[in-house]
């Protein structure tokens, strides 16, 4: 479950990071087929989550997205995250653990 998630991360930024270069660094909007198509296998792999409910998913997902995008502005943007940051993400991505991981009342 969890690999659906981080690919859904890494497709969602990727998706996302291509409309930003477009609206926000001048790219052309050839940029935004890529971010197009990347956006869609995003949702394509959230649907793959194995879960009873679209919301439990989307918000264990929340948190793993948060991760990914303090990972990406360390690796790409060369960026450290600051102490908030990493106690922010550290904060979700428990959350998130907790959605997916923590007994559930109701399953279906």
């Amino acid at each position: 479950m969890m690999g659906f998630y981080i690919a859904a991360a890494i497709a969602e930024i990727a998706g996302c990071f291509a409309f930003w270069a477009w609206a926000r660094e001048g790219q052309s909007a050839w940029w935004l087929l890529p971010g197009i198509l990347l956006l869609s296998l995003f949702a394509l792999l959230l649907t793959k989550v194995d879960s009873a409910f679209a919301g439990r998913a989307y918000a264990a997902y929340g948190g793993i997205y948060i991760v990914a995008s303090l990972l990406r502005m360390f690796v790409i943007e060369r960026t450290l995250p600051d102490r908030w940051d990493f106690v922010g993400g550290a904060v979700s991505l428990v959350g998130a653990l907790i959605i997916v991981y923590g007994p559930q009342g109701v399953r279906s």
